[in-house]
């Protein structure tokens, strides 16, 4: 905690001078699931947080002002919450409301242009060819390696940042506090002519356990529930229908943690309509970039997605059959550790 005391201690005009990239990386280490120190049940590396309710609002309320902003009224008065809420450093175990948000920033946080391992551009425009698929299932380190690293060049780009929250262009500070209703996501443009939605869909769910409410693993709070965010009505009725079937193989198998918690919502619900923005360049396709920290909190209980014909609504059929045979997920399907121990570039297969 000497982190911590340094901030408390020497004040706002030592804090000012502590770049932002570092300051992030410090909180993370102190609480954001805390990914170092003694081993969870996922193999990923954790650390024990503060209990204290004071210091957690502190390093909220330090990190806010040291990204230049000066908290809302409505935001000041969710900080004096934490103090009441059941809060980890890592966030809330509720979810906000929309008064209670961080009031954010009409600027989008600078990334690159290009995919550091697809070399595909980052943004759009997309060519209307390609379609969109936007989750969360934990962590976005890993969740978007596992995604990118699919074969047969259907996956054209993908990146990472916060989704269906309230707060426009939220920093990953403000996304740890709780206080912008976001989830850490990963957004996937792909080919449906070289890969399915349907094979996208099913290493969600198998990537993850699902079963966890407001975490996964050793990371916990609202920044890390599972989601599925639509954008038209097809995609809706196959997230629905998949969780009903999920939700059954996990029962059958005797695995996870009761219900599914995944929530399934529409990508143009929230403020501005907009479900998803960017997060900062260095958390973008982390995992490939030198010196990362080989890190993932995802549970993935080892239990298939039922056969698709068992659950997929029959009018949705051809047009989502699954292109990536049975064969694959033999091989290649998620485990625990498979992200961190695989290599970057996209998986050969057959």
């Amino acid at each position: 905690m000497a982190l911590v005391a340094f901030l408390l201690g020497r004040g706002m005009t030592a804090l000012r001078q502590t770049p932002i990239p570092l300051l992030g990386r410090g909180l993370n280490e102190l609480g954001k699931g805390g990914r170092r120190g003694h081993s969870n049940d996922s193999g990923a590396s954790s650390s024990g947080s503060s209990s204290h309710p004071s210091a957690r609002q502190s390093l909220v309320t330090l990190a806010l002002v040291a990204g230049g902003l000066r908290p809302s009224r409505s935001s000041r008065m969710g900080l004096r919450r934490l103090n009441s809420s059941r809060v980890a450093l890592a966030g809330m175990m509720r979810m906000i409301s929309k008064e209670e948000a961080l009031p954010g920033r009409m600027e989008e946080l600078p990334i690159a242009e290009k995919h550091y391992v697809l070399g595909t551009p980052m943004k759009g425009p997309w060519e209307p060819h390609l379609d969109m698929f936007v989750f969360a299932n934990g962590c976005f380190w890993g969740s978007e390696k596992g995604v990118w690293r699919l074969p047969g060049g259907g996956i054209f780009s993908t990146a990472v940042g916060y989704a269906a929250g309230f707060t426009p262009n939220p920093t990953y500070e403000e996304a740890c506090s709780g206080l912008t209703g976001h989830t850490e996501a990963v957004q996937v443009v792909f080919d449906p002519e070289k890969v399915s939605l349907v094979d996208i869909l099913r290493w969600f769910w198998e990537a993850h356990d699902p079963t966890q409410g407001m975490g996964q693993g050793n990371d916990r709070g609202t920044q890390y529930r599972s989601g599925l965010y639509y954008f038209n009505d097809e995609q809706r009725r196959l997230f629905e229908a998949s969780k009903q079937a999920y939700d059954q193989a996990l029962q059958n198998a005797n695995r996870g943690r009761g219900k599914i918690t995944t929530e399934i919502a529409a990508a143009d619900s929230f403020p501005d309509g907009r479900v998803f923005y960017y997060a900062e360049d260095y958390h973008q396709q982390y995992l490939a970039k030198p010196r990362a920290r080989p890190y993932c909190s995802a549970q993935p209980q080892v239990v298939a997605l039922p056969s698709f014909e068992s659950w997929c609504p029959e009018d949705l059929q051809e047009k989502y059959k699954p292109k990536l045979p049975e064969e694959f997920w033999e091989q290649h399907g998620p485990t625990p550790h498979c992200v961190i121990r695989s290599p970057n570039e996209p998986i050969v297969f057959p």
